[in-house]
């Protein structure tokens, strides 16, 4: 069995960060471990308090699951503050992992800033150049490279210039475009890859990062390809969206109890 780990922060809803990670991860059969950088106080109606795990316990949660469960990939969700990124890069340079995926988490669902401002800057200084992908959305990757990211030719620019600023490959995520239709947008360093699917009209969308990249993290431990990785993840997602249970009275969680499709 695979192990993956997941540096991000606790969702007391269930619905994204560890939480989330954990049931994704057992959803692709692989070993879940955590370092945990934020505990939170939210439900499918937004965040109500966020209290920051100190920075050395951040480390040594990431030092110790390294130094006996291996992960085969490891994904990063929200960080906070400047100093947890820079605490978390750190640990990854001084014990190199394989498979990195970074989820930029900056905004929650509910609208709820998840990343301070003057971190914004520390993630691509520190993160992006260690990164194996990085998943943004429209908003998040607006931030990263400094200018607006509308359209889907925008979106291809925008991955190759996240690329340029460190990455292997970017995912850019067009779901909070207008429109029918949900596009995604994969460079992986060479060439573009686009995935189109029907818009879902649904407020069950709390915690849709969090799955893709940790989904996309199991896929890469499992030993798939990036492509292979990433087109699972966003089928499980679809369909985990598709299927959400309708908890609560805002933004509620995906259902992570469907399974993924099997890879020939």
């Amino acid at each position: 069995m695979q192990t993956a780990l997941t540096i991000a922060g606790s969702d007391s809803g269930g619905g994204a960060g560890i939480q989330a990670d954990l049931r994704t991860f057992h959803a692709f059969g692989v070993f879940g471990t955590t370092a945990i950088t934020a505990i939170t106080a939210q439900n499918t109606l937004g965040v109500r308090a966020v209290h920051t795990v100190p920075v050395d316990i951040v480390r040594a949660q990431i030092l110790a699951v390294a130094s006996d469960l291996r992960p085969a990939a490891f994904k990063t969700g929200m960080l906070a503050t400047r100093e947890l990124v820079g605490a978390v890069a750190d640990a990854i340079v001084e014990d190199p992992l394989p498979n990195y995926v970074l989820d930029p988490v900056m905004v929650a669902s509910s609208g709820d800033r998840l990343l301070d401002a003057d971190a914004e800057r520390s993630v691509v200084s520190r993160l992006l150049p260690l990164c194996t992908l990085v998943t943004p959305n429209l908003g998040e990757a607006a931030i990263l490279i400094g200018e607006p990211v509308d359209g889907t030719d925008a979106m291809t620019a925008a991955a190759r210039r996240l690329v340029e600023l460190g990455a292997m490959a970017a995912l850019v995520k067009g779901g909070h475009m207008e429109g029918d239709e949900v596009v995604d947008i994969l460079f992986d360093g060479n060439r573009s890859h686009v995935w189109n699917r029907p818009k879902i009209a649904t407020r069950n969308t709390h915690g849709t990062g969090c799955t893709l990249s940790a989904a996309i993290a199991a896929g890469l431990a499992l030993g798939h390809s990036l492509v292979d990785a990433v087109d699972d993840a966003l089928d499980f997602v679809h369909r985990a969206i598709t299927a959400a249970p309708g908890l609560g009275q805002g933004h509620g969680p995906l259902n992570h109890f469907i399974a993924p499709r099997p890879r020939r």
